[in-house]
């Protein structure tokens, strides 16, 4: 399937469990072992205009990495292809293009790259991806470290005045910030939203809101999640918040209250959405649209909200006193 979960099961407590197995394929200087992370894929060396990254800006992992490639000034080295809102069971597909077809690999579906690599590819079709343009074949979808390798493997090609993204003295310390992030936040909204029984809905409800409160009281007195500087960190945040309460207060049930009405919350979404990368990487209507259309088991009818009111997300957020 291509939903942007990732896919996932469901365990005999009802609770939504996410298949977290990539293609553990890493790209990298000069194709050699990295310090970092996993290591039993195949090793590709960085090569300007070899690679696409294929997102969509409906999904929350995949607009990681666009925001985080354009962060760096990764444009001119690295060609992104876009892929449309919905999808069927099969893939993700490239509507948006003239033709239905992305103009580099020339294909209609992302499942094309997966199986010119592996035939028989037994899992979700996912987004983010990496293809290698010469053969037409997907490299990774491994989306927590392609972010992390645009930073430390790409460094070569970043733009001049590029934010330090991962800095080395917070390492240790956002390591543990971005686990609770995403344990907790990123997939805790998708743990209350596909819930399979009420018990299961009302522990993912109470670890989501323990989570959100502690991020409420942490932003209060800092600019960022680590501090007065930009990190990874908040790019992995932002792709949640600016879905809140479009999506995940109503569709995926997470409505103690809104974002709008958790004051530094609000402040620091704000923040981020009004600063180049993140705001113009943030579709609403597409969001919508995917959410509420693939996900027919959720909302059969189909039917795709109007509101919430975007220009809020322009309004003076004050954040830069801190």
């Amino acid at each position: 399937m291509g939903e942007d979960s990732g896919g996932g099961r469901y365990l005999t407590s009802g609770e939504f469990d996410r298949d977290m197995t990539y293609i553990p394929d890493r790209i990298t200087r000069e194709g050699r072992r990295p310090e970092h992370g996993p290591v039993e894929g195949e090793l590709w060396p960085v090569e300007p205009g070899r690679y696409r990254l294929v997102a969509a800006k409906a999904c929350p992992w995949a607009t990681r990495s666009i925001i985080v490639r354009q962060l760096l000034g990764l444009e001119d080295v690295l060609s992104m292809g876009l892929c449309g809102p919905t999808h069927d069971e099969r893939s993700w597909t490239f509507d948006l293009d003239p033709g239905g077809r992305d103009p580099v690999l020339g294909i209609e579906r992302l499942q094309e790259a997966y199986f010119a690599r592996y035939p028989d590819y037994p899992r979700g079709i996912t987004v983010p991806a990496v293809v290698d343009v010469p053969t037409g074949a997907v490299v990774t979808n491994d989306f927590p470290w392609l972010t992390h390798d645009l930073f430390f493997e790409w460094r070569d090609h970043h733009r001049p005045d590029a934010p330090d993204l991962w800095p080395d003295d917070l390492r240790e310390e956002m390591d543990q910030v971005m686990r609770r992030v995403f344990t907790e936040v990123n997939n805790g909204v998708y743990r209350c939203g596909f819930a399979g029984t009420q018990e299961a809905y009302d522990q993912a409800y109470d670890r989501l809101w323990t989570a959100l409160d502690w991020l409420e009281e942490r932003l209060t007195d800092r600019r960022y999640l680590m501090g007065d500087r930009l990190t990874e960190a908040d790019v992995r945040l932002f792709t949640t918040l600016a879905r809140f309460d479009a999506v995940y207060h109503g569709h995926f049930k997470c409505n103690r209250n809104k974002l709008t009405e958790m004051p530094a919350l609000w402040g620091y979404a704000r923040d981020l959405f009004q600063t180049p990368g993140f705001g113009d990487n943030t579709d609403f209507d597409q969001i919508k649209r995917h959410y509420y259309v693939v996900h027919r088991d959720i909302n059969p009818s189909g039917v795709v909200p109007q509101g919430p009111d975007q220009s809020v997300w322009l309004t003076p957020h004050g954040r830069d006193r801190l």
